[in-house]
């Protein structure tokens, strides 16, 4: 699987243009460089004898049409290494497309089974596996070991029935003495099937349409459907 998000590609067909625009600018400077060595050649030829131009002059004009070439080939070298870290920045985006992560979302339950990584407060005597539809009702509440642990969520609400597919928020919630202590999110273990820059930041689109962004991923591993 390799996707690659539109922007990056607007981003290289740019570039590609910009080296072909420099390429063709250079191919002019080239020509209108000779032109200007014939037309100083001419001018001196036919200059006044007894009214002669200053040498300063002739090579005040060379130095500026020398400037002028420089800085089209100094544009040049500097598109050519643009479109190279361009492509650098694709190859590593498309090593994030097809890893398997984890990272703290939504899970977006479609009747299959989700792996989550929880883990409750140590100090706290009693835990519940807490999960919120999209209203922010609480539909589930489970009774679960606060030790680190991995699980399979299947859908159950809190009669046991399979609830509706969509966007759940999956909490662990530690309580001492009855009295909530705290909340942890759990981590949602997912495959990565897209990656793309965003105002300077790498974001990854998992495979049920979350979005988080690189420096939110808690674990990552090569999925076995790779």
């Amino acid at each position: 699987m390799d996707l690659l998000s539109t922007s990056q590609t607007i981003a290289i067909g740019a570039g590609a243009k910009s080296a072909k625009d420099a390429k063709a600018a250079k191919g002019v400077l080239n020509s209108d460089f000779e032109t200007f060595i014939r037309m100083l050649t001419t001018q001196m030829q036919n200059q006044d004898p007894l009214n002669p131009i200053e040498s300063t002059d002739f090579a005040t004009q060379l130095a500026t049409f020398s400037s002028v070439e420089q800085q089209v080939l100094t544009n040049d070298l500097l598109t050519s290494l643009g479109a190279q870290m361009g492509a650098l920045n694709l190859s590593q985006l498309s090593g994030w497309v097809g890893m398997s992560a984890n990272a703290v979302m939504p899970v977006e339950f479609d009747g299959n089974p989700i792996t989550l990584r929880v883990e409750g407060v140590g100090t706290a005597q009693t835990h519940q596996l807490v999960v919120r539809d999209e209203s922010d009702a609480v539909v589930s509440r489970t009774d679960i070991s606060g030790a680190a642990q991995t699980l399979d969520w299947r859908g159950h609400d809190a009669f046991g029935g399979t609830l509706p597919h969509g966007r759940y928020q999956i909490d662990v919630e530690s309580f001492s003495q009855g009295q909530l202590v705290a909340t942890r999110p759990a981590q949602v273990s997912a495959l990565i099937t897209e990656a793309r820059v965003q105002n300077g930041q790498t974001i990854l689109v998992f495979e049920g349409g979350q979005e988080v962004a690189s420096d939110g991923i808690l674990a990552l591993k090569r999925s076995s459907l790779t």
